[in-house]
């Protein structure tokens, strides 16, 4: 069973500590709905955080 993930969004923001709450919440909530969140912190600058959105 193959599963392609597709990227609807991404979008580079200032990064807050607690913005891996908001991410989670929206995956749980979101599941049934074919979309999933991720964010990662910035390698080239640490105080940007980039939040992506995908279609599952």
């Amino acid at each position: 069973m193959e599963s392609k993930i597709e990227v609807l969004s991404t979008i580079k923001v200032e990064y807050q500590t607690d913005m891996y709450k908001i991410v989670d919440s929206l995956n749980r909530t979101l599941k049934s709905e074919d979309l999933m969140f991720g964010l990662a912190l910035d390698s080239e600058d640490k105080t940007k955080a980039i939040f992506t959105i995908y279609r599952t």
